[in-house]
């Protein structure tokens, strides 16, 4: 017990020390300024060339989705989720160690260059998500969770980072074993996570940027607004690609039957969902409907 409080307190100390370092030192790969950087090039495009002309600079829930962005890239971690997964993961390592497993890889991904390397991952983690993605929506109890990121009204950038903070556990989660089987961490390559976030940025940006041939390979705005749709075909949902829509087409789950530029977006029954941080954190607990 007293290795697991050791585990804890360094991991409060650790992440406090490279959040404030992260802050003191502004740097291309640095995810704190990476994070502003970012969010202003879209916010620039949204206000420069705006996809819905009449939705306003300063959309609706702008400043939640800002809290949001900061509260999930790092206020989460800083509150507990690192000094837990810390726990965890230290926990399965010694318990695969007590029956002669000391490393799960079954693939030796050391061995190929650095491209096919960030490749691997980049399209690995993103089939991964995919499926993720449709079991929040095909799970009564996860859809309760992932009704936060639906419950978006003015679609925007930063509405990319408006998700419950059980999202955080689920995703990082169910990505850990199938990442560690081909020799990955989870925080391995951080250009493929940084790339992805920008993805994650123009796919809800208030943007038209036709991508032509290459719209049947990455996601794009004029795609997932349809995933956002409050009346779609399917009571489970559509377009759950996240950084590439090639698995929507190969899965037959694309949809895009015209411009959703001004479709009504949201759930049944939105109008009761709770429309502040602290109401969707403690979502579902406080479920009304």
């Amino acid at each position: 017990m007293d290795k697991y409080l050791e585990i804890i307190i360094k991991s409060y100390k650790g992440y406090f020390n490279y959040l404030v370092h992260e802050i003191s030192h502004p740097s291309w790969h640095n995810y704190f300024y990476w994070l502003i950087g970012v969010s202003l090039l879209f916010w620039l495009l949204e206000i420069t060339r705006p996809w819905r002309k009449n939705q306003p600079i300063i959309r609706k829930d702008f400043w939640l989705d800002a809290f949001y962005m900061f509260f999930n890239f790092f206020l989460f971690s800083l509150i507990g989720y690192n000094a837990l997964s810390n726990v965890v993961v230290t926990f399965l390592n010694e318990s695969l160690l007590k029956i002669g497993i000391d490393n799960l890889a079954i693939f030796n991904v050391a061995n190929l260059s650095i491209f096919w390397q960030l490749f691997i991952l980049f399209v690995v983690r993103d089939f991964i998500q995919y499926f993720i993605h449709r079991l929040l929506h095909f799970s009564p109890f996860l859809w309760n969770f992932h009704k936060v990121h639906h419950s978006v009204k003015q679609m925007g950038f930063a509405a990319q980072m408006r998700y419950h903070w059980m999202e955080n556990v689920v995703y990082r989660s169910l990505q850990y074993i199938p990442l560690a089987l081909i020799g990955f961490g989870i925080q391995d390559y951080i250009i493929v996570y940084l790339f992805a976030f920008a993805v994650g940025h123009f796919n809800h940006a208030n943007i038209k940027v036709p991508l032509g041939p290459l719209k049947y390979i990455f996601n794009n705005p004029q795609m997932h607004i349809w995933h956002h749709a409050k009346e779609l075909p399917n009571r489970y949902g559509v377009n759950f690609g996240l950084t590439l829509s090639l698995w929507d087409y190969l899965f037959k789950t694309n949809y895009i039957p015209s411009d959703g530029r001004d479709i009504t977006l949201g759930f049944d029954h939105d109008e009761v969902f709770p429309d502040d941080f602290l109401g969707q954190a403690v979502y579902p607990a406080n479920k009304k409907d």
